[in-house]
């Protein structure tokens, strides 16, 4: 069931129903149809003459708005919720699983799991994520729970919502903190999907070194740096392709040349994200604690100078 609560600019004391939701929450014809004949719309709790009533702001507006069938297959998957309401939800996704059904792979992905869910809560709802996670990245995706939530998060892009990455690379970066600022397209020919270059889309990723230290053990000896990341934009692959560009892929990442020897998977993790909820204005933070598989490498890295002095004592 879907719950809106009014908010009106003062100059706009009253606006019919239909109006608003339109303008506000960008209901289609087909949503507004599907509204209206669903016999689930209450304003204040009370059942109304939607073509006559208007609304004003404190109002609470609730009713069902999709009942047409979802081409996903709900499957009951485990599904790890960090953060849930009538509107939206926020699930952890591990890593190979894939967000959205494809053609060769229809079941077993996120979208199959939120809709199993829906089906064992009794809640009527499609799959609208906001935004995706490569298959082998782990971390935070939010999911909007009717198409017009997910439009409202969208079409705003990265000011409505920020995500932010934690990352394991070999070597360090010069300078430790700063703006990758470097277009990303397709790349042709090429066995890799995407690469730096001048004919691409903007692309901005800020980073932060977290940490530098050395990590060894029976078949590895090196420096690694824990990378603390933010995004402007939203290309894809765009952290993976920005530092494979710089000289230093994560780890993991055979796509892009990552070193394999550590992890089997790219190192990269979405550990925050914070949204302004596009229903009550509220700003809703959520983080993630990092995986087992990059937290181990984590623990395991020595501070380069403790290192060096045990080097030379020994």
């Amino acid at each position: 069931m879907m719950e809106l609560h009014v908010i009106l600019s003062p100059d706009i004391p009253a606006l019919p129903v239909r109006t608003y939701l339109r303008q506000t929450q960008h209901i289609s014809n087909s949503q507004w149809r599907r509204i209206k004949n669903s016999g689930t719309f209450r304003l204040n709790g009370e059942a109304v003459n939607l073509t006559q009533s208007t609304v004003h702001t404190g109002d609470i507006l609730t009713f069902e708005s999709e009942k047409h069938e979802s081409p996903i297959e709900p499957q009951d998957l485990p599904l790890d919720i960090r953060y849930e309401d009538a509107a939206l939800l926020v699930i952890h996704k591990p890593a190979g699983q894939v967000v959205h059904p494809l053609r060769p792979e229809p079941t077993g992905t996120v979208g199959n799991a939120v809709l199993g869910y829906y089906r064992r809560t009794e809640q009527v709802h499609g799959f609208h994520p906001v935004h995706r996670l490569d298959r082998m990245t782990t971390g935070l995706v939010l999911i909007a729970k009717e198409p017009q939530v997910q439009h409202q998060l969208t079409k705003k892009g990265l000011k409505a919502f920020h995500r932010e990455y934690l990352a394991l690379i070999r070597g360090h970066l010069e300078p430790p903190a700063g703006t990758i600022d470097l277009p990303i397209g397709f790349a042709p020919d090429s066995f890799i999907r995407h690469m730096v270059t001048d004919t691409g889309k903007p692309a901005r990723t800020h980073y932060e070194t977290v940490r530098t230290g050395i990590f060894r053990n029976e078949s590895f000896m090196g420096e690694l740096s824990l990378l603390h990341l933010r995004l402007d934009t939203g290309r894809t692959h765009q952290i993976r392709v920005h530092l494979a560009h710089l000289g230093h892929p994560l780890l993991g990442d055979d796509l892009y040349g990552g070193d394999m020897g550590l992890i089997d998977r790219q190192a990269l993790h979405a550990c925050s994200l914070t949204f302004i909820h596009p229903m009550t204005g509220e700003t809703i933070h959520i983080a993630d604690p990092v995986p087992n598989d990059m937290q181990q490498i984590i623990d395991g890295l020595c501070d380069i100078p403790f290192f060096l002095d045990a080097a030379e004592k020994s």
